[in-house]
């Protein structure tokens, strides 16, 4: 169907502006269908965001890995690239240099898609808050409201599903300007050397700075909670750098500032015992974040404690860290496998609010939401995406793979995908197991091609 010829279509609903309802508005009119796009910023601002720009990246600039072969999340970039996203087209344009990681500069991401959907015909963007579902005069919606869904919606949707839900709390990194990084003793190089070689700005650390840095983090004046939040445990995906160190004094030195891949020029060759990474967070390169250093500390702490880094004694912070609740639903309790809610197949849900964890999952998400939701306004059945892609799996987790009773955030990964078939052994000899780097090279393929077959066949009558 012609997306820009007319047509008395009734449109889908979608509430949020967020990576996943972007996504989701995107696919609906590439497919014909019509879409209103409900996003209360700047009507109303949420704890996290700083403008009123659709798909704002928040927590961090980095869309992950884009090993296509080696990395199940690179795998989800290469199938919803092939599914005609938005936000990898978007993503693509607007790359900076991270090695082997899809980084962006948030304004020209942001930017991009934004302009893609006001100036598309189909598209009705509405800057309002919304607070019933399905909103007044829709019939068909898609809830995207993210991780930061307003209080009123989420109390009705609470009464909607007859479940308290989850929550959980996720942190933000701080932001330095560049030209306040000193490189006399700070060195440009990617973990390993990859993508560029010189992706990241490192800071190093030996044992007695080390040593003292986790115990300035420990001993850090941190964020008080509200009486309502101190129960909400945290992502595991996404710890608080100080709550990190409390697990015991290693644990970062084998985590976000591991020093391997890495070797300090400032030096006789000796290894570090950690090392700081910066990654740049926009396309001038006049501003880069602190890897992994999501935090709950106060400010004035922030600025302390992170100054006594090598190399950034004299940091300029752009943006600080900082600390919001998530909230998301039960999905494997509450929602079909097409992503509509079982007690009101009206609503579907998309994003982070389905218990997705990560941009690019969320993303997904909001694809799958878009499509299923347009292929049903044109009175046709979607398939499901196969249960071997990326796609089939984070579906699968979110819809019923997931157990109800522990069900927690999850990134996509091979541990979500159906198992190999290896070849049986022959001749009465056992074949050698296939290697772990193998498997994954060997899954990635059988996923695109089954994706493949999919979108072949996933075409509107």
């Amino acid at each position: 169907m012609d997306a820009n010829a007319p047509n008395k279509i009734e449109p889908i609903h979608i509430v949020g502006g967020g990576l996943a309802g972007s996504e989701a508005a995107w696919q609906a009119v590439q497919l014909g269908v019509p879409v209103v796009l409900h996003e209360m910023r700047p009507v109303r601002q949420t704890d996290a965001h700083q403008t009123d720009g659709l798909a704002e990246l928040v927590c961090s600039n980095s869309l992950r890995s884009d090993d296509v072969e080696y990395n199940a999340v690179g795998l989800l970039h290469e199938e919803m690239r092939r599914c005609g996203s938005l936000i990898l087209k978007a993503a693509d344009l607007h790359k900076v240099p991270a090695g082997g990681a899809l980084a962006v500069d948030r304004d020209g991401f942001s930017q991009a898609v934004t302009e893609a959907l006001a100036s598309h015909p189909l598209v009705t963007i509405r800057r309002e808050e919304v607070t019933d579902l399905p909103p007044k005069d829709a019939v068909d919606v898609i809830v995207a409201t993210g991780p930061l869904t307003s209080g009123a919606l989420a109390t009705v949707i609470a009464e909607r599903t007859g479940d308290e839900g989850l929550a959980f709390f996720d942190a933000i990194a701080p932001i330095v300007y560049r030209d306040s990084i000193d490189m006399s003793k700070a060195w440009l190089q990617s973990r390993y050397d990859k993508g560029e070689g010189s992706d990241y700005i490192n800071c190093a650390m030996d044992a007695e700075q080390y040593g003292a840095f986790i115990q300035a983090l420990l001993d850090g004046e941190k964020t008080s909670f509200k009486d309502w939040e101190k129960s909400t445990p945290y992502f595991e995906g996404c710890l608080p750098i100080e709550v990190m160190a409390e697990r015991g004094p290693e644990t970062l030195s084998f985590g976000p500032m591991k020093p391997v891949g890495l070797t300090n020029p400032h030096t006789d060759g000796r290894r570090s015992k950690a090392v700081v990474q910066l990654r740049q967070d926009n396309a001038l390169g006049t501003l880069y974040n602190i890897v992994g250093f999501q935090t709950k500390l106060t400010h004035g702490e922030q600025k302390r404690i992170f100054r006594t880094i090598p190399g950034l004694e004299n940091a300029e912070f752009a943006r600080f860290g900082g600390l919001h609740r998530n909230t998301f639903i039960n999905g494997p309790k509450l929602l079909d496998p097409h992503l509509r809610l079982k007690a009101d197949p009206r609503v579907r849900f998309a994003g982070q609010i389905t218990g997705c964890e990560g941009y690019v999952e969320s993303a997904a998400v909001g694809l799958l939401a878009g499509r299923f939701a347009a292929f049903a306004r044109l009175g046709q059945n979607a398939a499901l995406p196969p249960a071997e892609t990326a796609l089939g799996s984070l579906l699968g987790h979110i819809t019923g793979g997931g157990n109800p009773s522990t069900y927690q955030p999850m990134n996509v990964n091979f541990g979500l995908f159906p198992p190999l078939i290896e070849p049986a052994s022959q001749n009465g000899k056992k074949n050698k197991r296939m290697g772990a780097r193998d498997r994954k090279a060997e899954m990635s393929r059988r996923a695109l091609a089954a994706l493949d077959v999919w979108l072949r066949a996933h075409l509107p009558a």
